[in-house]
């Protein structure tokens, strides 16, 4: 066992050996006793190759047939050769052919000739020339059928029926079975090459040993019936496993994946129906008064109608029973809710996008829905803007929503909602329309609450014309669901999601993460921090310089808010590149009067990062903030920023939240060195 279990760990080894070998065979001489072995070895594999793709139920659970294909028809070819090579040279050729020679075909060489050549034709004409056929046609389709099965498997993944490692699994087979086919392909053109290689070994066996024979001085006759029968017996030996294989391959090529072998198939459904088999019957016996044999021709006709018979008895027992087991059912009284079946039910999705009957269009790809896809790009767009790995999307109808509505949910709440007209595209005037379009539908951009209208589709090009924003539907919901996710990103991600993260950085940078985690903090409190920078679309993609700065001052703080702020100190470079006018290449800040500035300064709570203000001056100062705001953005600038100390960042963050919630606070550590800062306004008190 010792000895079989290594063997079986070299096996790499033994197959480069076994090609060198046969490449030997083809130069070197090869004694009776080892052609024999090779004659053998090679019926005995083709058989089992046979007996393998009879049993398989799908084409890649053989994968390796192709390659195989071409080693077989090497080592055929060499002990062709070396069979050859004996024959003409000695007048023999070992038991195997003499065998064959002798007994499979009577010693009578014309009717091996006959029989051999019937080999051939069978094989080349019918057997692999159909399976060629159908394998060039099959690779065809396979690679045409490629995209739209993946597209299939992005569905499935956006829907959350797969996870990913079902999905790269499921690609991966895709990928896998193109590459059969394709290599089936022209794995057939290996076995015709090997029918015509046969044909012409016979001839040369035949002439080689004509000529040697009368060489030797023997007499013509006794030459010719002995080269030819062992010609013909060799290449009888040759061509019973060519055959073999090439039925094999035509197996592979022309059966369908099936969860059964093609056994229990062709039972299945070659016997499903039992009037079929009365119909044969009688026409089988209608033969018998035009001279058929009469014994033969009952006992076909009789297996027929008692193979029908049975079916019959099979069927109406099977109708029976599940008669009897339907009522059963119903007079059980119904079973009481277990554990086990409510617990699913408690399992919450962490995003949902949910949407009227109206929309299903969007969403069905085989009418030309393109959502999933969109979808699939803002998973993909979040992760190079954020750092953060968005779960997967669960898409449902809702037949609570009217028709045109949809809803996007986070944890089982709904975060916000909009309509769309499947058949309409969205127009948003931009300020610089030349020839407005007023016979639209008035609505409202959904994810920035800009004016807009639903109009047909056939206003596009002019509305593009005359200098719209033209925004199809499915663009509508997948920007607004785009929005929702990055404002809400810091309650998206969990501590699992943290600790994939760090489990990814610790990859190429394990020292850090060995450093800080668990001496220093644990995934829950790293969460906190990562959530922190989110809360403010701060991107958290360079983990390894946040996992730096948190080793470095979690010794020295546990407060969280804090910790957030050195972070964002160390992202300064990315933070300030942000938002910088790619214009001007400036950037454009509100600031705070000095006065004011030290007023809220001194109003900061010890330890915490709140403002301590009367709430007519907390309302005053927002009011005075907000004026600016607009100010700034109707000077063009689309992004209002506010420019503070370190100490007021996060005190005034935590003031303008809610109500000033598209304002951007940076403090000046923030602000990496050779940065030209523009003030553009200034927020005074009362």
């Amino acid at each position: 066992m010792g000895f079989f279990a290594k063997a079986a760990q070299q096996t790499d080894i033994a197959m480069a050996m076994a090609l060198i070998g046969m490449v030997a065979m083809l130069i070197l001489p090869l004694p009776e006793a080892l052609l024999d072995l090779g004659l053998v070895l090679n019926l005995t594999g083709a058989v089992l190759i046979l007996l393998t793709a009879l049993y398989t139920t799908e084409p890649l659970q053989f994968s390796v047939f192709p390659a195989l294909l071409l080693v077989t028809t090497l080592f055929r070819l060499a002990l062709e050769v070396s069979a050859m090579k004996l024959i003409i040279g000695t007048g023999s050729a070992g038991h195997v052919i003499a065998t064959f020679g002798q007994v499979v075909i009577g010693g009578n060489y014309v009717v091996g000739i006959i029989v051999f050549l019937l080999l051939v034709v069978v094989q080349f004409v019918v057997i692999t020339s159909g399976a060629g056929r159908v394998a060039e046609v099959a690779a065809r389709f396979t690679l045409d059928a490629m995209p739209g099965k993946q597209m299939a498997i992005d569905a499935d993944l956006n829907a959350g029926v797969i996870n990913q490692d079902q999905a790269r699994a499921r690609r991966k087979a895709v990928g896998q079975e193109a590459d059969f086919y394709g290599a089936m392909d022209g794995a057939n053109k290996f076995v015709r090459g090997d029918a015509i290689a046969a044909i012409v070994i016979i001839v040369l066996n035949i002439l080689g040993g004509f000529a040697m024979g009368l060489s030797k001085g023997q007499d013509v006759v006794k030459v010719l019936q002995t080269y030819t029968l062992l010609t013909v017996g060799e290449g009888l030996v040759a061509q019973i496993p060519a055959l073999l294989i090439s039925t094999a391959a035509g197996l592979m090529v022309t059966r369908a994946a099936s969860d059964t072998a093609m056994g229990g198939d062709i039972a299945r459904q070659l016997f499903q129906s039992p009037r079929p088999l009365f119909i044969a019957a009688g026409l089988v016996c209608m033969f018998i008064p035009f001279g058929f044999p009469l014994p033969q021709t009952v006992l076909v006709a009789g297996v027929l109608a008692g193979i029908g018979v049975i079916l019959v008895k099979t069927q109406k027992q099977a109708t029976a029973t599940e008669t009897a087991e339907a009522a059963t059912i119903a007079s059980r009284p119904a079973p009481l809710a277990t554990p086990e079946s409510v617990l699913p039910l408690l399992h919450v999705d962490v995003l949902e996008l949910n949407f009227g009957y109206g929309l299903l269009s969007l969403v069905d790809q085989a009418a030309g829905g393109d959502l999933l896809d969109r979808i699939t790009v803002i998973r993909k767009k979040t992760a190079l803007e954020l750092g953060l790995v968005i779960p997967t999307v669960r898409i449902r109808d809702d037949l609570h929503l009217k028709a045109n509505d949809y809803a996007i949910k986070l944890k089982g709440a709904t975060l916000a909602t909009g309509m769309v007209h499947p058949n309409s595209i969205m127009l948003i005037d931009p300020g610089s329309v030349i020839d407005p379009i007023t016979d639209g539908i008035p609505a409202k951009e959904p994810a920035f609450g800009v004016p807009a209208q639903w109009v047909s589709r056939n206003h596009r090009d002019r509305a593009e014309m005359a200098g719209y924003t033209v925004v199809d539907p499915s663009s509508v919901i997948s920007t607004h669901l785009a929005e929702v996710i990055k404002g809400h990103a810091a309650e998206i991600i969990t501590r699992q999601d943290t600790q994939a993260l760090i489990e990814h950085v610790k990859l190429a940078n394990s020292a850090v993460v060995e450093e800080l985690i668990p001496n220093l903090m644990t995934v829950g409190e790293v969460q906190k921090v990562l959530q922190h920078l989110l809360r403010e679309r701060i991107s958290i993609r360079d983990l390894v310089t946040i996992l730096e700065t948190l080793a470095d001052h979690a010794g020295r703080s546990k407060d969280m808010d804090l910790l957030g702020e050195w972070v964002r100190a160390a992202l300064a470079r990315s933070i300030c590149r942000q938002y910088v006018d790619d214009g001007s290449g400036a950037l454009q800040t509100l600031t705070l009067d000095p006065t004011l500035e030290q007023m809220l300064l001194e109003s900061v709570t010890p330890g915490l990062p709140n403002l301590t203000l009367e709430p007519s001056a907390a309302r005053q100062f927002i009011q005075n903030l907000g004026a600016q705001m607009e100010r700034m953005i109707a000077l063009g600038y689309q992004q209002p920023v506010l420019l503070c100390m370190s100490a007021l960042r996060l005190p005034l963050r935590r003031l303008t939240e809610r109500s000033l919630p598209n304002l951007v606070i940076l403090s000046y550590n923030e602000i990496v060195p050779n940065t030209e800062v523009r003030a553009v306004g200034a927020v005074a008190g009362e």
